[in-house]
């Protein structure tokens, strides 16, 4: 029956829609036409207010049209906004009642999406203003800066160590870039690589670490890394998380990278992890709240910060450590152009929050800042869009093919390697191909598919005139890379691991560029997540980790180093500020 009144109740959201969606009406409009009252939205209050997180505006929605499982089962759409990797989500990061709504999808992808209230104007915040009042002061033990996996890592761990703790986030939802992440965790020495027979070691990986950043890292934070890898994974697997899968990316001397059973997409399953075990403790993580300046004493230490929200304007927080997560800056196209001319114009893989403003923060009180212009770009985000082919697909067999048909590069070298003999290609672009049995080995592939991303032929030629490449240059290819695979050694560019041929169909093709992917500059840290000032000594109660930070991942950022970072250093940051608190 609810399922009933739901549907008839979207039909008459739609038929006021399409007559309102030619004047530009808002989604408040559309429903004033279908005598939905202030109230019924807000509650009776003399004067409507709304908190940052639009609490009781989501629970007005989900009491009128349900919740996001219900919605999902009322679509019949392909691609599905409702059950999408973005978890259960607030529905106002779509849906906005007094501006323009605007699928969140829609910030990496280009679906032929349209919902009620896309026409209305789009409202920006308030630009700071460093004079403006300070409506309120609250006090906490601890700040985090960043809801992505270091952040949420950090928040959580402080929290139970037994300080209080506020987290702010400027976007919508929680997740940050983590979100996007594909392909795993590296780690060392951990359970699932025992259970396997995989013979890894602390020291192999601090040297492929090392290796793949052109020696440029801080060694003692690579070596925190590589020494808290497999401790990282038992806490993750400890609040919830599936890590038992184990595979292989470029750069890594073994199978260390983990992630849920299947090949799962891993960002998205531990971010929503850390967001349900923020909820399970009622943490007070505060969305659509930007950080807009730190506070120091005449001594230099942090003791605060201000923030701005979204409905509850400008604001101070007091608190006893303050740590900074709130990521890179690869959405930055100003700031990537500055720092590295050549990458202008260049399409990225990040989502839009992604702007570097934590780094800002932290220079503007004498901050040391590492390798700004150390910039990675992804060699695989899917030709003509946003969409990032995780570096697992080649893991578990795929090549690169030309347009010519041929095969360029070992495909399990380094990023930066690897983007670098793509854009020497013809267009600049290359496909990664592979079989209907590598396909099965990696379920994110699957995604690819709905996302439209694919090419497929039942036969080598077939993939061929799809791909407009000479089918016998490629059946060649494939030939002598299957027979590479028998002989177990890749004479023509020595790719180490050779897991599959290519003799099951359907034959699979995806068109790649390269696109910004992370920075691998930032605040510099010691080995306790300690901001360090550019005198050299640490900054007195700020902490960081994540990409937010700079020295640990040195020129070139191995696949699968990203996540191990933000969980490491964000218990190191969130322990440690902590046990700082607890110590004053």
């Amino acid at each position: 029956m609810k399922r009933l009144i739901l549907f008839i109740f979207c039909c008459i959201m739609l038929t006021a829609f399409a007559s309102f969606a030619a004047e530009g009406k808002a989604l408040s409009d559309i429903h004033k036409a279908s005598d939905i009252t202030c109230a019924d939205c807000h509650g009776k209050m003399k004067k409507i207010t709304v908190d940052d997180n639009e609490v009781s505006v989501n629970s007005s929605c989900v009491s009128c049209h349900g919740g996001m499982e219900e919605m999902a089962k009322l679509s019949h759409e392909e691609i599905n906004p409702h059950a999408s990797h973005l978890g259960d989500i607030n529905c106002t990061t779509c849906h906005k009642g007094h501006e323009k709504s605007q699928p969140y999808c829609l910030k990496c992808h280009s679906f032929p999406m349209v919902i009620p209230g896309s026409d209305a104007p789009e409202k920006k915040w308030t630009e700071y203003d460093p004079k403006a009042k300070i409506t309120r002061t609250e006090t906490t033990d601890v700040v985090v800066i960043g809801a992505g996996a270091a952040g949420m890592t950090a928040a959580i761990n402080a929290f139970d160590a037994g300080v209080k703790v506020i987290v702010i986030e400027k976007m919508p939802l929680t997740g940050g870039n983590s979100m996007l992440a594909a392909g795993g965790m590296n780690a060392a020495e951990t359970v699932f690589q025992k259970k396997k027979g995989i013979d890894d070691s602390v020291q192999l990986m601090y040297e492929d670490t090392m290796k793949g950043g052109k020696y440029m890292n801080v060694p003692a934070l690579a070596e925190v890394l590589a020494k808290n890898s497999s401790s990282s994974i038992d806490w993750l697997t400890s609040v919830g998380a599936d890590m038992s899968d184990v595979g292989r990316m470029a750069g890594a001397s073994v199978y260390r990278t983990h992630r849920p059973t299947g090949g799962k997409v891993v960002g998205a399953h531990i971010a929503i992890v850390l967001r349900n075990n923020a909820k399970a403790r009622n943490m007070d993580v505060r969305l659509n709240t930007k950080a807009e300046k730190l506070i120091v004493d005449e001594a230099g230490n942090v003791t605060g910060i201000i923030v701005q929200g979204k409905h509850s304007g400008t604001y101070a927080i007091k608190a006893k450590a303050v740590v900074l997560a709130a990521g890179g800056f690869s959405a930055n196209a100003s700031r990537v152009a500055h720092y590295k001319p050549e990458f202008a114009g260049m399409t990225t893989s990040n989502q839009p929050g992604a702007q570097g403003e934590g780094m800002v923060l932290g220079a503007k009180i004498g901050a040391e800042m590492w390798g700004m212009d150390q910039i990675q770009i992804h060699p695989t985000v899917a030709a003509g869009s946003r969409i990032l082919i995780t570096e697992a697909v080649r893991g578990n067999g795929a090549i690169l093919v030309n347009y010519e048909g041929k095969r360029f590069v070992n495909e399990l070298t380094t990023r930066d390697k690897a983007s670098a003999a793509i854009l020497a290609q013809t267009n600049k672009s290359a496909f990664l191909v592979f079989d209907d049995n590598v396909r099965k080995s990696l379920k994110q592939i699957d995604g690819y598919f709905h996302l439209d991303l694919v090419k497929t032929g039942n036969t080598p030629a077939e993939l061929a005139k799809a791909m407009g490449v000479p089918a016998d240059a490629l059946e060649a290819t494939i030939k002598t890379y299957n027979d590479a695979v028998s002989a177990k050694s890749d004479k023509e560019f020595g790719r180490p691991d050779l897991p599959r041929d290519f003799k099951t169909a359907p034959y699979i093709a995806i068109e790649v560029r390269p696109g910004i992917h992370y920075t691998m500059g930032g605040l510099l840290i010691n080995t306790d997540a300690q901001v360090m000032s550019i005198d050299g000594t640490p900054i007195g109660n700020l902490y960081a980790a994540g990409e937010v930070t700079g020295g640990v991942h040195g020129g070139n950022r191995l696949g699968g180093n990203s996540i191990s970072e933000t969980i490491t250093f964000g218990r190191i940051a969130g322990t440690n500020a902590a046990n700082l608190v607890k110590s004053k």
